[in-house]
């Protein structure tokens, strides 16, 4: 489905992050919908190396990438001699910046600021140079602790959520420049679907719940799981939000999610009822209290007004979507795991 009257066919376009979840689903939409686009996919794609949270370095998996008939580069954003090859061999005309070290619990602060912050600008550099609109991952986790989830209205409650607050910052700074390009920034709230499952303990509730239930488990939810709410949504809005970013009414940076708060508890029933198991539910304590969100909802006001973005998914409806691919995730990568 195409999601604006944008025809990126003969257009070059650079996805960082790009064997990520969202980053490698932006690769396949424009592969799809405009075979005749140059699309270049950038990613720091997964070793062994970890952080001290014992969690990967890199998500970044090739088999996102089955398929893809574009360029694929390995690199780390955080390389100037790379992008110094990006600037001079290209002349991109969108950049969608999706790399990042996206792990919440990550304490390595510096590389935190040096990944998500730094290197955010030089790219930002290079889109200037080329003139090539920026559209690049904020995140819901600015918000932290604040009970008002718009642009504002801040309170990061770790390193992740306080290095997008500083991308956005930097947006803001350079958007009181005469510039010639867009810039938006996309504040995610909570994404899933198909393409998530190499994000490991990271990927979504709703693909490691659906795994858990298939292996015979009883899913387990944190002691008032009822009571904590988040806005889901699904992948495909997501870049729904990313192609009608590309020529916004107004740059800026805006939220992306349904402007509904769902329950753990809800994921939970969807599922057992999609897959007509019911093992029950188990309830435990929540060992994240003081840096976890335990409510959000996206207010996308500004974002129907100025990207023309409308989400098309309930839950139920995502879910249902999403339950094939579950199922082959599972026959495919879970059973066989240790």
């Amino acid at each position: 489905m195409k999601y604006n009257n944008i025809n990126f066919n003969k257009k070059t376009i650079l996805i960082t992050g790009g064997a990520g979840f969202i980053g490698s689903n932006l690769a396949f939409y424009f592969q799809e919908n405009y075979p005749h686009s140059k699309v270049i996919v950038l990613d720091c794609f997964r070793s062994g190396e970890t952080f001290s949270n014992g969690n990967l370095k890199s998500f970044g998996h090739f088999k996102n990438l089955l398929g893809f008939k574009g360029i694929v580069i390995s690199g780390d954003i955080n390389d100037k001699k790379l992008l110094k090859e990006l600037e001079n061999n290209y002349k991109f005309d969108y950049i969608f910046h999706q790399a990042a070290i996206s792990d919440t619990t990550v304490s390595e602060q510096d590389l935190m600021i040096k990944t998500n912050v730094n290197a955010y600008e030089d790219l930002l550099k290079i889109a200037i140079k080329h003139k090539a609109n920026m559209i690049y991952a904020s995140s819901a986790a600015t918000y932290g602790d604040s009970d008002r989830f718009e642009v504002g209205y801040e309170l990061p409650n770790n390193a992740y959520g306080f290095s997008k607050v500083m991308m956005d910052n930097i947006t803001a700074s350079y958007l009181k420049k005469d510039l010639d390009i867009s810039i938006v920034g996309l504040k995610y709230f909570n994404v899933y679907g198909p393409k998530e499952f190499f994000k490991n303990k990271t990927a979504s509730m709703v693909v490691q719940f659906a795994h858990q239930i298939l292996k015979g488990l009883t899913p387990k939810l944190f002691e008032g799981s009822d009571k904590i709410l988040r806005d889901f949504i699904y992948i495909d809005d997501i870049i729904q939000a990313n192609i009608k970013a590309c020529n916004p009414k107004k740059s800026g940076i805006y939220n992306v999610g349904t402007g509904k708060a769902r329950s753990f508890e809800d994921i939970v029933n969807i599922l057992q009822k999609e897959l007509e198991i019911d093992n029950g539910k188990e309830y435990i304590p929540n060992p994240f209290v003081g840096s976890y969100q335990f409510f959000t909802q996206a207010n996308i006001d500004s974002t129907k007004k100025n990207l023309g973005y409308e989400p098309r998914f309930e839950m139920e409806d995502a879910i249902k979507a999403y339950i094939p691919e579950i199922k082959r995730l599972f026959k495919e990568e879970v059973k066989w795991e240790n």
